[in-house]
């Protein structure tokens, strides 16, 4: 029916604007954080009942980074992590952890890992560089 046509044809027309925002979004990320310049911060937990996280601050070189992907030359740099939420027996708990990272050519990929240390029965904080 020509009404079934219709709908086909609007079908495709979405299905067509949803490829090409896709494919905007990813030629925008490759012009504004070029391979060469890439770095990406994930944060990953493994807690249970050592620590409950209210925020991380992310410093490189002093300054406060906005976003979790950004641009960054080559070179050294200094990377501080700070997190913040609450510790064993629901106490305020704040601690940081600092790592310098060599940013080559390559993309850099960096972990800010914060796991259960049963052994000393409070979090442990780690900030982890990926190759």
């Amino acid at each position: 029916t020509p009404a079934g046509s219709l709908d086909d044809r609007i079908q495709d027309a979405k299905a067509d604007v949803i490829r090409l925002n896709r494919d905007l979004m990813v030629l925008e990320e490759e012009l504004l954080f070029p391979a060469n310049t890439q770095v990406a911060i994930f944060v990953s937990m493994d807690v249970g009942k050592m620590f409950l996280l209210d925020s991380v601050r992310v410093k490189l070189d002093g300054k406060d980074v906005a976003g979790y992907l950004g641009n960054l030359k080559s070179g050294t740099h200094e990377l501080a992590a700070f997190f913040t939420g609450k510790g064993p027996h629901e106490r305020d708990y704040k601690r940081g952890a600092t790592i310098k990272i060599e940013k080559g050519a390559d993309p850099k990929y960096i972990e800010l890992q914060i796991k259960d240390s049963t052994g000393k029965l409070q979090p442990e904080f780690e900030v982890k560089v990926w190759q």
